[in-house]
Parts: C-alpha cells; structure tokens; sequence
C-alpha cells in the first residue's frame, strides 16, 4: 500500500470487527532537508529557552577560565564539565553596579542578573526578569507558560516574576510535577486522536467573557488600579493562549515519549536527595520540552543563601563560606567547595539530557538556549563583580557555543539583552542606570 505522507498521517485497520487509528512520530521524512522544519507547512522546529541557578558562587581563582574564545582552559572547579565543553560558554569579568543601593546579601546579584535592575528591597525583583520577557515571545501557546522547579522542597526558591514584590512559585515534589505534565490535560502530540476537554472549553468561553468587559473597568478606575489591571490582563491573555493550544491538536513530535510515572522522594536540602530530585526533575523537564508543553524553564538547583547540608549533618553548605577556615596549603574551603562540585556535577547531569534527545538533525539542547547563573561570586565576603555565568545550546543556531568571554568589567545586563534579542525580542536596550546597555555580546551571536 503506497501511503501520501504528511504531519497529520496514521495507520488506519480493523480489529475485531472495530475501525482502530494508530499514530506515527515525527518522521525524518516530516521535516525539510535540513531537518529544521515541518516539510509540509515550513514551521520552525520548536526553539527554547531556560535558567539553571545555583547559589552560593565559585572559588574565582579556580573557577574562571584566563583562555578566551574556544578551547578554554577549565580551572579544578569547572572541569566536571569537560565532556560537554564544547556545547557550553563560560562568562567572566561581568560586574554588578549597584548605583549606591545597598549590596543584599545572596539577594541583589541574582535579581540584577535577571532583570538588569539594582534592587533595594529584601524581597521580590525590581522588575521583570528576562525569562518572563522571553516567555512572552515564544512560550504564550504552549499549554504551560513556564515551568519553574526548585531542587530543595522551598517553593519560594524563585527569580522568575513580572517584577512588584511578586516570584512565581516553584514546583518542589518530582512527583507532583510529573502529574502536573503527564497527568490530567496531557494530549500525546504523537496520538492520532485528539478530543478537547469539555472542561478546558468552558474556562475559555469564561475567561473570554471576562476580557470583553476589561475596557470600560479600565475606564472607571485610577492609574495605579489600571497598572494593576494591566499585570493581571497580561496573565489572563497568557492563560487564555494556554487553553487555546490546549483545544488545538498538537503537532507530532519525534522526541516525545512519554516517561514512567516517578517515585516520591523526600524533599529536603540534603544534597544526596537534592542530587536525585534534581535528576527526576530534569529528566520529566526534558520531555515536557520535547512533548512542546512548555518552551520556557527555570531550575533552581539550590537557593541563594543555599541551605544545603550532608546526610547526618547539620551544618549547612551557607555556614561552611563563612564559617569554615581557609585550608592555608589548599588556598581554599574544602568542605565548602565540596557542595560548588556537586553543583557543576548537576549541571553537567542538566546539560547533557537534554543532549541526548535526538530531535530533526540535532538534538533538544541545539534547539534551546539554558543560562545558568549564581547570585554571588565569592560567598565567603558576598561578592558581585565577576558573576559566574554559563550558556549551553545555539537556539536554533542562533548563538554560538563552546567559548570563554571577557566582559572585561562591563555589566551583567549586556548577557541578558543578547540572550533576549537572540530569542527574538525586539528590544535595543536593556536595563537601567549603570546597567541600562545596547551593547550585546557579539562574539556569541552566530
């Protein structure tokens, strides 16, 4: 039987005197010769985008590479991410100006990082982070805006937000976020059957009923009221974009296999149960993003003023950089530093599942760019010039990889405006005060 194939083919019979539909992947055959898109309607394979934090920093002195470009040196603490140099990009010498608001211990580099801003409260960030920007670009269809996860069972552990005080919570349980993907609402996107959920329709038709009257509230209140309303509509449109693609059929996908349902693990700080839900979580992140439920992540491994300890310890990784003595023949605190390889052990573990999915002629992490990032560089006196960041994957070819740059002491904010426009958000600057830039990072732009 000669079959006309496309997208949308299935393998039709009989069984039992039944008609049965079966579906098929995303075949090779599906995509162009360059294996970047959808044959038959030219869309682009999906493109990524996502944060890995950690807290608590480097040794600088044996964290930072001193080769730039490619075939960086990798100093003792970050050699565990040898096998994948290639595919990552290491930053130094990018500072934080603060403008002369106060520097918040484990709270002012991140939230600089993220939003290009000084902060001056203890809490929250001082404005929109980038991940929410880009999300706002690329992510408003997929069933789930943004998948925010945090390692160490603190849901408060976030530096995602539209900025007014306000993180978006991050899922703790592994458990609890595989019934959260593969659960109630999942639709197989290699499936030939599609059914939307009766449910899903009326939240829609609700919600649409409530945008139509939005003008005349606007209209009857004050301006700080209608800067509220603002924030919540922008939310309601990235919902009601989250029920459309929810009533749509998806499209098939290649990578997407569904995983086993995941054990419940105890969800604490104790790096060895922190190091397995992290991998659980990251193995279910990966195939959300090879399933198209979400386009945007954000994985806090630890928190900032990391409270991570040992099995029968109580002495957390925080009190180890200022607590513990430098080793005067080392150079260096050695149980502190046992938690900082861990850390780059995890990512590695990040990095590289997302390298194994094969998807159209490269693999998951071609098609997405991660940021990884910490909020301090030298914990020991809470530090924020020289932030040690890295980047894994090109998003589609459109950064490059596999480098050591230079920032040569100019601000953070320049990684977070050339991570944006790579991603396709048209902004020319970023920032403010000292940190407001239109200098992107041109050796990385591909």
């Amino acid at each position: 039987m000669a079959y006309d194939l496309n997208r949308r083919t299935a393998l039709r019979g009989m069984l039992g005197g039944a008609a049965v539909t079966v579906g098929v992947p995303l075949l090779d055959c599906f995509l162009d010769v360059n294996g970047k898109a959808m044959a038959a309607t030219g869309n682009a394979m999906p493109i990524r985008f996502g944060t890995w934090f950690w807290g608590l920093g480097v040794n600088p002195t044996r964290w930072f590479p001193t080769k730039p470009g490619r075939n960086y040196d990798l100093p003792p603490e970050l050699a565990p991410i040898a096998p994948l140099q290639n595919k990552i990009s290491v930053f130094g010498n990018f500072n934080v100006p603060l403008d002369g608001a106060p520097n918040l211990p484990h709270v002012s580099g991140g939230a600089a990082v993220r939003t290009g801003r000084a902060l001056t409260a203890e809490r929250g960030l001082p404005g929109e982070s980038f991940d929410v920007t880009i999300g706002d670009r690329i992510g408003s269809r997929s069933r789930f805006a943004s998948l925010d996860l945090s390692a160490t069972g603190d849901p408060r552990n976030s530096l995602s937000g539209r900025g007014g005080g306000n993180l978006n919570p991050s899922e703790i349980s592994a458990a609890n976020l595989y019934s959260r993907i593969f659960g109630t609402g999942f639709k197989d996107p290699n499936s030939a059957s599609f059914t939307p959920d009766p449910q899903v329709i009326a939240r829609r038709s609700v919600l649409s009923g409530v945008t139509e009257q939005r003008q005349s509230l606007e209209r009857a209140v004050g301006a700080g009221d209608k800067a509220k309303l603002d924030q919540y509509f922008t939310s309601l449109r990235q919902l009601e974009n989250q029920l459309d693609a929810e009533l749509t059929k998806p499209e098939p996908l290649q990578a997407c296999m569904v995983p086993r349902k995941v054990p419940g693990l105890p969800v604490n700080a104790e790096i060895e149960n922190v190091m397995m839900s992290h991998e659980l979580m990251t193995d279910l992140l990966v195939m959300a993003l090879a399933c198209d439920q979400t386009r945007v992540f954000n994985m806090m491994f630890n928190n900032g003023a990391s409270s991570l300890t040992r099995i029968g310890s109580t002495i957390t990784h925080h009190q180890l950089t200022h607590e513990e003595v430098l080793d005067p023949k080392l150079g260096y605190q050695p149980e502190a530093t046992y938690f900082l390889t861990k850390i780059m052990e995890a990512w590695l573990y990040f990095v590289t599942a997302l390298d194994k999915v094969k998807e159209g002629d490269g693999t998951l992490l071609d098609n997405t760019l991660v940021f990884a990032h910490s909020e301090t560089a030298f914990a020991k006196f809470h530090t924020i010039d020289c932030m040690p960041m890295m980047m894994a994957g090109t998003a589609g070819g459109k950064i490059k990889s596999g480098l050591y740059v230079d920032g040569a002491g100019s601000p953070v904010s320049r990684v977070g405006l050339t991570m944006m426009q790579a991603m396709g958000v048209p902004m020319d600057r970023w920032g403010a005060k000292s940190m407001e830039t239109n200098k992107t990072i041109g050796e990385i732009m591909a």
